[in-house]
């Protein structure tokens, strides 16, 4: 279980492993983007599984985030504050429908993500930084176990899947 040795004062960081975290409920985000899929009768999953998504609909995926990816990038070469906006909310609400469509809890995902990234901090708690900013891994870090989180995740609490009886 990977856990983070060192708590940083004044960040809220504390050494929680997977296994010691709370479950809390779905974000906002995922309840919504999970309301949007029911709603338009789009592919949406309890369980992870890459098996019951077609081709099709992972192309469809693939191209959305591509699609607002540029977006963002055509809006960052402007300089437009609102346009970066709309394509970061865009982006987010793509990958929580992605999540969605394979069954993926997202949240869990990201804080298992999000353990990792702080696992970057140096002994002394301060980042690693690289000439541009860019944060670097320490020798601490310790790389998020996807897999683990993926086969520990429980049923999501969405109701019935797309390919069941929404009645």
């Amino acid at each position: 279980m990977q856990q983070l040795v060192l708590p940083v004062p004044g960040l809220g960081i504390e050494p929680l492993s997977r296994a010691s975290r709370p479950r809390v409920a779905p974000s906002r985000v995922a309840a919504q983007v999970h309301a949007f899929h029911r709603a338009f009768g789009l592919p949406r999953a309890n369980t992870p599984s890459v098996e019951s998504v077609t081709d099709e609909v992972l192309r469809l995926r693939e191209r959305l985030l591509d699609e607002e990816t540029a977006e963002f990038a055509v809006a960052s070469h402007r300089r437009d504050l609102v346009g970066m906006a709309d394509a970061l909310a865009d982006i987010v609400y793509v990958a929580y429908g992605t999540a969605v469509t394979l069954g993926l809890d997202l949240d869990l995902i990201l804080d298992e993500v999000h353990r990792s990234n702080l696992s970057k901090l140096d002994e002394r708690g301060r980042p690693v930084l690289r000439h541009d900013g860019k944060v670097l891994k320490s020798p601490r870090y310790s790389p998020p176990d996807i897999a683990a989180v993926i086969a520990e995740q429980p049923t999501l609490p969405f109701g019935p899947a797309a390919n069941e009886s929404l009645s």
